[in-house]
């Protein structure tokens, strides 16, 4: 198949950040008197849009000061950007090189559950910002996935069917989302021991790296 679109996800499958945010919320909940474990916490970030996770931290722990999604994704930014000292050290090298071939066959989108400012400087780290066409962030759209709000929202910005959209996913809300969407979904199973659903995904592998490109999504002019 030729595909209308790609249309990927950013946190874990671009860029292997995950850990690192569930490390930085840990350590800014302590700070707020709310204790959680990096193991209870990472079901609730994997896969998620901050929106959504922001709501559960302030339903788990009500002691929590109000604030909005953008006010506590202020105060959390310097926890991770603690721990991320060389953003580079989180590209997902395959997965980088996919998006850049890939770009050659369709038009390349993100969607992510990040705010649309840090997505926007992802493309940078991963130095695809010249050719990504547009990036949806948390705020950008409705329901964060599993709802397929956002993937959506990217295939009419596109003026393309959204079943000739191919989405890229590591998570089970990320899948769910693209096959609710009705398109074909890419599973990327890259951390089994935080255990995810690839049910309905039409290709699924460990790396990117391992999907031959040409034979798969047709011609990229290599």
């Amino acid at each position: 198949m030729k595909p209308a679109a790609f249309l990927f996800d950013l946190d874990g499958t671009l860029l292997d950040t995950e850990s690192l945010w569930v490390k930085a919320i840990v350590e800014w909940l302590a700070d707020r008197g709310a204790a959680m474990t990096e193991d209870v916490l990472a079901p609730i970030v994997i896969g998620h849009s901050w929106i959504d996770i922001q709501d559960t931290l302030h339903k788990t722990f009500p002691q929590l000061p109000p604030a909005s999604a953008v006010e506590d994704a202020k105060t959390l930014r310097p926890y991770y950007a603690r721990l991320a000292v060389n953003p580079r050290d989180q590209i997902i090298p395959g997965a980088v090189e996919f998006f850049k071939k890939v770009s050659r066959i369709a038009p390349c989108v993100i969607v992510s559950g990040s705010p649309h400012d840090d997505v926007v400087k992802a493309t940078e780290v991963c130095g695809i910002e010249d050719i990504v066409r547009f990036v949806l962030g948390a705020e950008e759209y409705g329901r964060g996935k599993p709802a397929p709000d956002g993937y959506l929202k990217a295939a009419l910005m596109l003026e393309v069917d959204a079943s000739e959209c191919v989405v890229v996913e590591d998570s089970t809300a990320g899948v769910q989302a693209g096959r609710a969407a009705g398109m074909r979904v890419i599973g990327i199973n890259r951390n089994p021991s935080v255990p995810q659903d690839f049910s309905g995904c039409e290709w699924l592998v460990h790396d990117l790296s391992e999907l031959d490109v040409r034979a798969v999504f047709g011609n990229n002019d290599e």
